[in-house]
This record gives C-alpha cells, structure tokens and sequence, in this order.
C-alpha cells in the first residue's frame, strides 16, 4: 500500500499496533528494568524511611507506636545532634577545600610534559581503587602512638601526638586520611578538563604579556569550571555521608569531636535501637544534601563558564 493511500484510509483502520506504538513499547521494555530497580531500591526504601520517621520503634522493646511529628520536634531540642551537625560541617569544609586544591594542584603539576608524570598519575589514583575498609585500617595502625607517622616524625627529633585521641587532631586525621584515599579521582578529572583547555589561548595570551598566573586565573579556571562544580558536587554529597573512617579510626571519639551526622544516626538506630528517630536524622541528612547540592547548581550560572 502506498503512503498516499495509507493516510487517505479511515482512523479507524488503521493498526493499533502501528509501527510508533511498537518503537514505545521497545523503548519501554529497555528501560523497564532500571526503572524497575530504581522503584524497589530507591524510591521504596525512601518511603519507608519517611513512615517508620513518624513512629517511635523499639526493636528491643518490640514496640511500634505512631508518633506523628514528634521525632522531628525532637531534632530541635536534641543537644548532640547540634554537635554533630558542627562536627559534620567541620568535616566537609575542610574536606572539600583540602581534596580540590590538592587535586587541581596535582593535575596542573602532572599535566607538564615532563618525565615520570605517568607513573605519578597512578600512585596518585591508586588509593582510589583500594577498599576503603582496608585504607582506613592500614592508617589506623600508621596513625598510633607508636606507628609509622610517630616514628617517621620521631626519626626528625620531633613527639608526633596521639593523632586519634586528641581533642585537636582527631578529626584533622580523618579529613586526611579521606582526602588522600579520594584525592585521585577528582585529580584525574581536573587533568581531562585541563587537557582540553585549547593551546592557543595560552599562546596568545603569552604574547599579550599575560603571567603564567593571570593565564591560570582569566583561561584555566573559567574553561574548567564546569569540572570544577562537577567535582564540588561530588565531593561535598561525599563529605556528608562519610561513615566507615569515623566507626573505623575514631569511634566518634575523643568525646563527640568527630561524631558526624551519619555516625550519630548509625549510633541512634542500630546502638540504642531508636530506628524511628534514626530515620528522622535520616531525612534530615536527605533534606541537607539535597539543599546543598541545589545551591550549587542554582550558583553555577555566576561562575560557571557558558552558564550565564
């Protein structure tokens, strides 16, 4: 039948199983299985955590009693969560900030044509692919009174602290120790973006008379900016949900320096067996990573080159 005569034929004859529909119902099929997981792993649980956040659950106790609201009033008079909230936003800041110089440090430095720069690219990615458990532990030991830092340190006549106990250097050990475990990823990502930084505009902005800084500052950073949100994104989602360092190296510990948001929501439901106010501190964590990473995106189009 030719085209003429198929749209001159009535709707009514046409096939319901026309060649559009059978393309849906393809496309459909494909994307059936991830929506299919995303529906039972994420969406699911995340109503779930919203319900059992409105009942008080004792497992211990064998109780499940609707508590309305009464969780989240709970958040405002509990004097802890206070302190890990400061505790998580000392976390990240310090996280963040150490973790994206380092890296653009290193991805500017390793993207020289010079000798070598290969094999410092994987010692400096490696920690990426090691567990994070066995990263962590391995530090642990290094980081004792009498481990390998105290005794490198002691080695220059210097006493190294008790890195994991002290009020002051507890959470400086975390944030280190996270930020050399993670560093080589976003590393890796500065170098792809700096290597499509065009050379011409170096070229012809060194014979405007432009330092090696001014370059850096008025051609580098704005064409990496877009990588530069993607990896502040990335970093700060991470710095909130950081769990297996602290139960690791700290327990939380000295006192509640280095209890963060998710120890204490992990000490609040699966410790003293309040899973209802532990999935309000879960929805707590939610609404704060959702915040953040919208006021980042919404503040990409001030400093994010071809955003504005």
């Amino acid at each position: 039948m030719t085209l003429a005569a198929r749209l001159a034929r009535p709707a009514s004859t046409i096939p319901f199983w026309n060649v559009r529909r059978r393309d849906h119902l393809v496309g459909y099929l494909f994307i059936a299985p991830q929506l299919v997981g995303s529906a039972l792993f994420v969406l699911l649980p995340l109503a779930m955590v919203g319900w059992y956040s409105l009942n008080e659950w004792n497992v211990l106790a064998g109780s499940f009693e609707f508590a309305g609201l009464g969780n989240y009033a709970r958040l405002a008079a509990d004097v802890r969560l206070r302190e890990a909230l400061t505790a998580t936003g000392v976390f990240s800041v310090g996280l963040v900030t150490l973790n994206l110089a380092l890296a653009l440090l290193l991805a500017v430095l390793l993207n020289q044509r010079l000798r070598g720069t290969a094999l410092f690219r994987t010692l400096f990615f490696s920690p990426v692919l090691v567990s994070l458990v066995a990263w962590t532990i391995v530090w642990q030991f290094l980081l004792q009174p009498s481990g390998g830092v105290n005794s490198v340190l002691g080695a220059a006549g210097l006493d190294g602290p008790n890195w994991l106990r002290g009020e002051g250097t507890a959470m400086l050990s975390v944030i280190v120790v996270q930020v050399l475990k993670n560093v080589g990823l976003n590393m890796v990502l500065f170098l792809a973006a700096l290597q499509g930084v065009p050379k011409q505009l170096y070229e012809a902005a060194e014979l405007d008379g432009a330092g090696a800084w001014r370059r850096f500052l008025r051609i580098t950073m704005p064409l990496i900016s877009p990588t530069v949100l993607l990896t502040s994104i990335i970093t700060v989602v991470g710095s909130l949900q950081v769990f297996a360092q602290i139960a690791v190296l700290t327990q939380g510990g000295p006192g509640t320096s280095t209890t963060v948001l998710v120890y204490y929501l992990y000490q609040q439901a699966f410790q003293f067996h309040r899973f209802g106010y532990g999935a309000t501190l879960s929805v707590l964590l939610f609404a704060i990573v959702g915040a953040l990473t919208l006021l980042q995106w919404r503040m990409r189009r001030r400093w994010v080159f071809h955003e504005a």
